[in-house]
């Protein structure tokens, strides 16, 4: 079939455009978070305030930007529900992830930290309204092919920055400036051709506030009544305590750690992106083949050997093994631990269920990213770029934890939100 024949029949008012315009915010987004998150923002710190302080203040900055967003995240969700209307929330936060990063790398370097808080705060808001618009573009039996476009031009974003900040040869100062301009120019889209329907009532209440944390609570009591949901959950608290961190500090250990240029880190980057989206595809298949929780084993398994690799061996071409095999891994984890949760989740509770998910990634990242830098902060003074080895190893434990966690689940279905094929 024709590609735009099928777009049609994915979209919900039979246009092709509708879901590529609401995909294509996801190749915008990505933009700020290949080049910003991962990036920039470690360089401009550790390069502006040295190893110890840069480190110091990229946990803080990170952690802070995050746990705020952890903490209104369920009232942002329910204005999202109430009145219906979501591209005018969406708007909102994404102007604001843009202007403070145009602004982040110049001086004084403190007013740049707290940009970067505002526009990383911003940047994950701003996904709770667009992953909510997906009913919007698309019908109840084609969500998922929409989704799976998103994630796919969500890569895109990635690599096309990448290439972008390669052959422009911009600097760590400009790729914050080329971030935020990209994103602009790929957001309008969402803007101009997704349409809403009229809101619905009055778009927020002051009782949302406090009924919203209620739901929370009320979900995570149900959940400890689940059947081994309990311990994957924890265990997925430490094994994406290893992901996030290494998300945000890779580009840093690359340069200071392992003696890298900054062109070269971003080479490093785009790498592991490629290898994230080939192993993507057949993670799925390997999932499919042999159950979720056996193959996110696997996964976990790889990325304790990368870790090693990176920790023991602070050399180019180790590290370029062990950032293939992380940058394997990180495909499969996002495929398996999403199918695992699936299948432990019963079918009238899935919602309240991946918010709990959700949550779980997010407290992580408040926890990992700031033990990371910490550690580089004290040890630096005393063992120089050996500081970044022992950061690297706290990753390692963590993650030795969430192995050891998942490996007591099963991978059945108990009733779950997935039919069992074997009935």
């Amino acid at each position: 079939m024709h590609p735009i024949a099928t777009l049609r029949r994915l979209s919900i008012d039979g246009r092709a455009r509708t879901p590529l315009a609401w995909a294509f915010y996801d190749f915008a987004n990505t933009i700020f978070s290949f080049a910003v998150i991962s990036n920039a923002i470690g360089l401009l710190l550790t390069n502006g305030l040295g190893d110890s302080q840069g480190n110091l203040w990229l946990g803080i900055a990170s952690a802070a930007a995050v746990a705020l967003n952890a903490l209104v995240s369920p009232v942002l969700g329910k204005i999202s529900d109430r009145g219906g209307r979501r591209l005018p929330f969406l708007a909102f936060f994404t102007v604001l992830t843009i202007i403070p990063c145009i602004f982040i790398p110049y001086p004084p370097i403190a007013a740049g930290i707290v940009l970067y808080c505002i526009a990383l705060f911003s940047y994950q808001a701003a996904l709770i309204y667009y992953e909510a618009i997906l009913p919007e573009v698309s019908t109840p039996t084609t969500r998922g092919r929409v989704s799976g476009l998103g994630i796919a031009t969500a890569y895109s974003g990635s690599v096309t920055v990448a290439i972008v900040l390669l052959v422009g040869g911009f600097s760590v100062d400009q790729r914050f400036i080329v971030a935020a301009a990209m994103f602009a120019v790929f957001a309008i889209p969402i803007f101009v051709f997704v349409k809403e329907p009229p809101a619905r009532g009055p778009i927020f209440m002051r009782s949302d506030i406090r009924n919203s944390w209620s739901q929370i609570f009320t979900t995570i009591r149900e959940a400890r009544e689940v059947p081994h949901l309990s311990r994957f959950l924890l265990g997925r608290f430490f094994y994406t305590d290893a992901l996030n961190t290494v998300v945000v500090v890779m580009s840093v250990f690359a340069v200071r750690a392992v003696g890298f240029t900054d062109q070269e880190a971003l080479l490093v980057l785009l790498v592991l992106t490629l290898f994230a989206i080939g192993a993507g595809l057949v993670w799925g298949v390997i999932a499919d083949r042999i159950g979720p929780k056996r193959t996110l084993m696997i996964v976990l398994a790889i990325w304790v050997v990368g870790l090693l690799l990176a920790g023991i061996f602070v050399a180019k071409p180790i590290f370029l093994i062990a950032g293939a095999l992380i940058g394997t891994g990180m495909g499969g984890m996002h495929v398996s631990d999403r199918v695992l949760m699936l299948r432990l989740s019963p079918p009238d509770k899935l919602g309240q269920f991946f918010g709990i998910y959700g949550l779980v990634g997010k407290a992580s990242q408040v926890i990992g990213v700031p033990l990371y830098t910490f550690l580089v902060w004290f040890l630096f003074p005393r063992m120089g770029t050996a500081a970044y080895q022992v950061a690297i190893f706290s990753l390692l434990g963590t993650m030795l934890i969430g192995l050891f966690l998942v490996r007591g689940v099963p991978d059945g279905w108990h009733g779950s939100g997935e039919p069992n094929p074997e009935e």
